[in-house]
């Protein structure tokens, strides 16, 4: 077999990397200079991300090799599947980094692997990719390492000192349904390498008793991702799953990824891919759950199911479950409770309880403020709008869903 170029291995091992969610794309519509033209916006390995301060960053983002020693279900690199292969050496990696930061390509490095080998080579030659960069190269740019959970924690240590974020993913929602598409993976593994990480970062924090610092350990934090639709999980179990490792593992973020039907497919997954706004919704409950001060149970419970209403939002969908609570008197509303208001976002709700204080607030008002007053107006009171009969009436989720669509015969 010839040996691949190294453009080549790049157009494999990015376009291997696109199943990972933890390092978003800015969503544009692909335009690609090789057909033509100049420039392009979705080249070779480029993904865009955002940090949080809400700058969007664009990352080199690569698996180090598709090949894998393990059989999950659900990966389109297992051992079994029939995908072309590629691997980076350490060195092609950090002169890949180089060249597109040189060139003001890129302003980081998301990094990803499947397992050669072993758990620990695979994180060792991580590591010395990421140390190559730093203490090597002077490389002052952003790097994410995805983090083999089996790996030593030696390894994973020396991968915080490196990296800017790691991340190990829970890859589904439920312990069983992991140990049955994935019997290789271990849930107890994975998750005691979170608390490896999160002990890490915390031991950065503190100081000597001469008062120096340790060096900084994972300073962006780190995250995880589930895949969606791959098992029976509903979104409330999804949630619960985000919510406890929220807490129990100090996650800055965690990211969902709809289950993508792949090439001989094992009979244990579905035959369809779940519908993309499921995700959706899921990242905006989990925005509740982080911001607004709702728990999984209560946004799950505005449907039967278990799963999130697909056609309006979560906190609209909530709202209308507990029309009992509303209208609310924005003039006294405590923040919790004004959070809730379908409409108001936390910097309006800020702005509310800032205002409040100088005088009486009106429907203008709230406009100026930036709240959706067309999403709010069944939920609120104020001196010039009560919603009469509104928040109790039954065509109100009417007003708020999609019309319904006719459905084609050919697909």
């Amino acid at each position: 077999m010839a040996q691949r170029t190294l453009q080549d291995k790049l157009a494999i091992l990015s376009d291997a990397a696109k199943y990972d969610a933890s390092c978003a794309s800015s969503g544009t519509t692909r335009r690609d200079s090789r057909s033509g033209g100049i420039g392009s916006a979705g080249g070779t390995g480029i993904c865009h991300a955002y940090t949080p301060d809400g700058r969007c960053i664009s990352l080199l983002k690569i698996l180090m090799t598709n090949f894998c020693i393990y059989d999950c279900a659900y990966c389109i690199n297992r051992v079994s599947s029939n995908v072309e292969r590629a691997r980076f050496s350490p060195e092609e990696v950090v002169r890949l980094t180089l060249e597109f930061y040189r060139r003001n390509m890129i302003e980081g490095l998301f990094l990803s692997s499947g397992i050669i080998r072993s758990p620990d080579q695979t994180m060792g030659d991580m590591v010395r990719i990421a140390r190559m960069l730093r203490i090597e190269h002077g490389f002052k740019g952003y790097i994410h390492l995805k983090t083999i959970p089996d790996a030593s924690p030696d390894l994973v240590a020396q991968a915080g000192l490196f990296a800017d974020r790691l991340s190990v993913n829970v890859e589904l929602p439920q312990d069983a349904s992991l140990r049955h598409l994935a019997p290789e993976k271990r849930p107890e593994t994975i998750r005691a390498t979170m608390a490896d990480v999160r002990l890490g970062r915390e031991a950065a924090k503190d100081r000597s008793h001469t008062g120096k610092r340790p060096p900084r350990f994972a300073p962006a934090g780190q995250s995880t991702q589930m895949i969606v639709g791959a098992d029976q999980a509903t979104d409330v179990d999804i949630l619960n799953t985000s919510a406890n490792l929220y807490s129990g593992y100090q996650l800055k973020r965690v990211y969902y990824s709809a289950f993508s039907p792949i090439p001989d497919a094992s009979a244990m997954l579905p035959l369809i891919k779940p519908p993309l706004m499921r995700e959706h919704r899921l990242y905006q409950a989990d925005w509740l759950m982080r911001f607004y001060g709702f728990d999984a149970t209560e946004i799950g419970s505005a449907h039967p199911s278990g799963n999130l209403d697909l056609a309006i939002d979560p906190k609209l969908a909530w709202a209308l479950a507990n029309r009992a609570q509303f209208p609310v008197d924005v003039a006294r509303a405590p923040r919790e409770m004004l959070l809730r208001v379908p409409g108001f976002g936390t910097k309006t709700v800020g702005r509310i309880l800032t205002a409040r204080r100088n005088g009486v607030l009106r429907y203008a008002d709230l406009l100026r403020m930036g709240a959706i007053m067309s999403k709010a107006q069944p939920f609120v009171t104020l001196p010039d709008w009560t919603p009469g009969a509104l928040t109790d009436s039954a065509g109100l989720r009417a007003r708020f869903a999609p019309p319904p669509e006719q459905l084609s015969l050919f697909g």
